[in-house]
């Protein structure tokens, strides 16, 4: 029969001294009837036993570290693990033997909830050592210690041994896989490390993007400039932005998106810094300034494209993208919401002060916790490795980038007309929305800031709602290509719905809702589009999102310019009915040309 166990898997540095438990090493209770003792492991091996036999038939002492971590289920006839099933944080407490005369306990420290199985077999010998051959003595008469869930400090214990009397020490290989026990936080999956790590770089792209909207107002009184150089000032940021799209696409799938990513951060943290200085030099020190910022942000979504196709299996995509995005919007929020207030009180270089240090504090933690792949992680354990290689596919580096054959792919264009059409709306939205706000439903300023965070909220609450939908289709059995096809439709013809009710609303706060839901339902393009690049190439998943995305910000540039033309000759409802038109052009094209198979190799 299997024998049921609790192993503790923590050292016993406490127990130092002949005949105790030394530091490094670790126990396990054993007992038969009225005789209990202490197996003693050093790493995987059967090292010796302490035995304790008083006439009162208990343990006079214990050694147990502060976590039960696995339960060993041990082959009567060779001792081996049959099976090691984790038991969680348990905490160790005090030892009971069952049909004794005594209980003995220690006193504890701090209780915890929780109850634990218990560890039951002997042997034949008083302070002799067990051996394959013991099995006859192994389940029989055997007396059950019940591990209650308290808490006690270990340095307190004693344990009275009873050396072997051949006086030798004795080894069995055990086998199997002893994990050592860590606190929860640390087996916190680390490819959620790595989203969670992402998620806070998008965070503070757009903290640092998003300050200048609103620095940019103290700023022209000082230095004078007029509307057309404010203008030019916000624009700059977008040419250094183009130019890295698809760089950093290439360098991310050539040597890694840690690499990349961690310099984008702290390219764009240092310009950042560096912005109050430039705008003091002269305008055109400012412009290069915000030109080099918008490099640093350029490479941020291509290098996380990377690194989440090589990081994340295909059942849990949608809602690591998700969440990662979510971040950007969260970012925006918080930007708007405290650059007023630290203007206020420190001027308005202390925004770019504050918000680009913080780049610091998370390059210390990417260059602590995160790498380009699961390959290169030392302390990932083999079962997330298996998880994450199980869902996911090659994961060698990119020498060349197959241009031919990546522009000759329907799904590819899909991807890039589809991103174009849905930035177009998306970009005017968010750029014009307070000047709408202003000149149609005639809130003042203030007003109009405040409904600005609302979208960026609703944005963040949907992308991730629509992700872990995404992923609970894909897990029942719906196929990726329908999964896909159903929330990017979602994320245009939800936001062209609610644009047509704009024009027949009567009150602002029904405008406002509209707005809202429109936003809400764009979000769910991240579980579309946003995810497809990894779906149809991994490996050029940040080449693809380069190349996608290049197309997004072009459509943001040109939307926004044509909304400006199209208000001067016409009205609202003209540039609502733009973006309809186009968020309409793009559902037929990514029905009818996007696939969530892999078509790049």
């Amino acid at each position: 029969m299997a024998i049921g166990g609790l192993i503790s898997n923590r050292s016993f540095g406490s127990f130092i001294g002949s005949g105790k438990v030394c530091q490094g090493e670790q126990a396990i209770l054993l007992h038969k009837g009225e005789r209990s003792g202490i197996a003693v492991l050093h790493g995987n091996m059967f090292y010796r036993k302490l035995w304790s036999q008083t006439e009162n038939g208990f343990l006079s002492g214990y050694t147990c570290g502060r976590y039960l971590r696995s339960t060993v289920h041990l082959d009567e006839n060779t001792l081996k693990p049959l099976s090691v099933s984790p038991n969680g944080r348990q905490l160790i407490s005090s030892v009971s033997l069952c049909h004794c005369k005594k209980t003995h306990k220690v006193s504890p420290r701090q209780r915890s909830r929780g109850s634990f199985g218990y560890y039951s077999f002997s042997s034949p010998v008083p302070g002799g050592c067990l051996e394959p051959s013991d099995k006859d003595g192994i389940g029989k008469n055997s007396t059950s210690a019940y591990y209650k869930s308290e808490e006690y400090d270990i340095t307190e214990a004693k344990v009275d041994s009873f050396p072997s009397p051949d006086g030798t020490n004795e080894a069995i290989l055990v086998g199997g896989d002893m994990q050592e026990a860590v606190p929860l936080w640390q087996d916190f999956p680390k490819r959620w490390v790595i989203v969670l790590l992402c998620f806070a770089a998008f965070l503070l792209c757009n903290m640092d993007r998003v300050n200048m909207s609103i620095a940019i107002l103290p700023m022209s009184k000082e230095f004078n400039w007029n509307s057309a150089t404010v203008g030019l000032i916000q624009s700059s940021f977008f040419w250094g932005y183009l130019l890295t799209q698809i760089l950093g696409g290439i360098w991310a799938d050539k040597i890694g998106g840690k690499l990349v990513l961690g310099f984008g951060v702290v390219w764009w943290s240092v310009a950042t810094v560096l912005t109050p200085i430039a705008a003091r030099f002269g305008l055109p020190f400012l412009l290069i300034m915000r030109a080099f910022m918008g490099i640093g942000e350029g490479v941020a979504m291509p290098a996380m494209n990377n690194l989440l196709s090589k990081w994340i299996p295909v059942s849990e995509r949608s809602r690591s993208l998700a969440l990662v995005y979510s971040g950007m919007y969260l970012g925006s929020v918080i930007g708007l919401a405290f650059s007023p207030i630290l203007i206020n009180k420190f001027g308005w270089p202390s925004v770019f002060y504050s918000f680009g240090s913080l780049g610091s504090i998370w390059f210390a933690l990417w260059l602590r916790k995160a790498y380009s792949s699961p390959k290169e992680d030392p302390e990932l354990s083999k079962e997330e490795k298996k998880i994450i290689m199980g869902g996911s596919i090659s994961r060698e580096p990119v020498t060349v980038i197959p241009w031919r054959l990546i522009l000759s792919k329907a799904p590819v264009w899909a991807l890039i007309i589809s991103h174009f059409c849905h930035n177009w709306g998306t970009f005017i939205l968010l750029t014009w929305m307070p000047t709408y706000y202003n000149q149609v439903l005639k809130f003042n300023l203030t007003e109009s800031g405040l409904l600005c965070v609302l979208p960026w909220l609703t944005m963040a609450a949907f992308a991730n709602v629509g992700g872990w939908i995404a992923d609970t289709l894909v897990s029942k059995g719906l196929s990726v290509t329908t999964v896909r096809k159903i929330m990017q439709s979602i994320g245009f013809l939800g936001p062209a719905f609610f644009l047509t009710q704009l024009i027949h609303v009567k009150t602002p706060a029904m405008a406002v809702l509209c707005m809202a839901c429109s936003q809400g339902s764009d979000a769910f393009s991240q579980s579309g589009l946003y995810s497809n690049h990894q779906d149809i190439g991994p490996r050029y998943a940040g080449v693809l999102l380069g190349l996608s995305n290049t197309a997004g910000v072009l459509a943001g540039v040109f939307g926004t310019a044509a909304t400006g033309y199209i208000l001067q000759r016409g009205s609202w409802n003209d540039v609502f009915k733009v973006s309809v038109a186009l968020y309409i052009i793009g559902t037929l094209v990514w029905n009818l040309f996007s696939t969530g198979e892999k078509v790049l190799d």
